[in-house]
């Protein structure tokens, strides 16, 4: 059953969400490969399958097309909620497209989504749902890699590119992408993807909305009622033979380069976000955050909205941050259009779910790829000023894809 919002309907479609006993690993539940959904952090998260409604829209008015079709969609739900948490009654599974383009974005209601927070369960059926057999998760087996439409080649040249027109003052920052082709004979399940990248990653959220499957270390921001908080990153080093792990996080704080990034980063955020604010907090001094692949300088953002308005326009005020997009923001997104010459999608854009208070989460979907059948697309980027050497950039993008060929390989 797929519905559209009707303010006139006569009759609302019923919501019902009770708790279940605690104790279940929500990515387990995923019935099958198709209509996935998820989003999903050390354990704790939601999951959701079928497609009870959708919308998906373009340009840039599409944060606010989105917004509005979310609370419209509300007068057509009768909602009997008997947990009263975060993420309970009807949830939209949200990705947004990076750029105001042609890409799609996307909100996805399912028919079923399952949650855990803090060891409380609950499953959410709209409009009814049949029990649904769990399939075998199956690896695509040999997984093989091909240049994608931003080659490694051409990739170098740009960010030389870029470092040039920086030094000439044009701009401070810009992030820069690449994409990678992954083919294998089987088509890729995007469970089998999740799993992987759960496992190795749980500090992360792991996410699939509309065939985007990742794990992300940034959080954009998380509402709740008044209160907001966000995880800014941005600056990045990666293992090295002979080098310790403690060592490595003193380079990275010590490095000139890497903490002009992660200062755009998050004076980008402040000063988007903070005429919304009544309180925010954003520590002076960065901390280093520490996963399997990579290093990252990381600062936890926190304050108070001065009204309750929805995470959708919330996000919409501080997409694309520096962390993603560069600075100037206005100068870095046409230089990215000019240098990279591809369609990111939903790369980069903000990724996660949103309920009927208008509260939820959205990261910034890194790690990810676009699942196609057989095929796979991968993305990676990275800050660029105007010391960024282009061989050390390329090194970086292919340690940040590290994760997903591993998840897609089983390796």
């Amino acid at each position: 059953m797929t519905f559209a919002p009707s303010r006139s309907s006569a009759r609302a479609v019923r919501v019902r969400t009770r708790e279940l006993p605690a104790g279940v690993d929500l990515l387990a539940q995923l019935p099958s490969s198709e209509d996935v959904l998820a989003w999903v952090r050390g354990g704790d998260g939601l999951v959701g399958w079928g497609v009870a409604a959708e919308f998906r829209c373009s340009g840039p008015d599409r944060f606010a097309a989105a917004d509005a079709w979310w609370r419209e969609l509300q007068g057509s739900l009768d909602v009997e909620d008997e947990v009263g948490l975060p993420g309970t009654g009807a949830v939209a599974f949200v990705s947004m497209a990076f750029a105001a383009g042609a890409a799609e974005s996307v909100l996805v209601v399912p028919r079923v989504i399952l949650g855990q927070r803090g060891g409380r369960v609950w499953r959410t059926e709209v409009g009814g749902a049949s029990a649904t057999p769990v399939l075998p998760v199956r690896g695509p087996g040999v997984v093989r890699y091909a240049e994608g439409r931003h080659s490694v080649t051409r990739y170098r040249e740009a960010v030389r590119t870029a470092v040039r027109r920086m030094r000439d003052g044009e701009l401070a920052k810009v992030v820069l992408a690449h994409d990678l082709l992954a083919t294998a004979a089987e088509p890729f399940d995007p469970r089998f993807l999740l799993a992987g990248l759960a496992r190795r990653y749980p500090s992360c959220w792991a996410y699939a909305v509309a065939g985007l499957v990742g794990a992300t270390p940034e959080l954009l921001l998380r509402r709740n009622g008044s209160d907001f908080s966000s995880r800014v990153l941005a600056g990045t080093m990666w293992p090295r033979p002979g080098i310790t792990e403690d060592e490595l996080a003193a380079e990275l704080l010590a490095s000139g380069k890497n903490r002009e990034e992660h200062a755009y980063a998050v004076r980008s955020f402040v000063d988007r976000l903070g005429p919304l604010c009544a309180e925010l907090d954003a520590p002076a001094t960065p901390e280093v955050l520490r996963l399997r692949n990579v290093l990252h300088l990381s600062t936890d953002v926190r304050g108070r909205l001065h009204d309750d308005g929805s995470l959708l326009r919330l996000a919409e005020a501080v997409h694309p941050t520096a962390a993603v997009g560069g600075t100037p923001t206005p100068d870095a997104v046409r230089l990215i259009a000019e240098l990279e010459g591809m369609d990111r999608g939903r790369y980069a854009g903000p990724v996660g779910w949103i309920d009927g208070a208008g509260d939820g989460e959205l990261g910034v979907a890194l790690r990810c790829a676009q699942l196609a059948g057989n095929t796979a697309r991968l993305f990676a980027g990275c800050g660029i000023v105007a010391d960024s050497d282009p061989d050390t950039e390329v090194a970086e993008a292919g340690a940040k894809m590290i994760p997903v060929r591993d998840a897609l390989e089983g390796a």
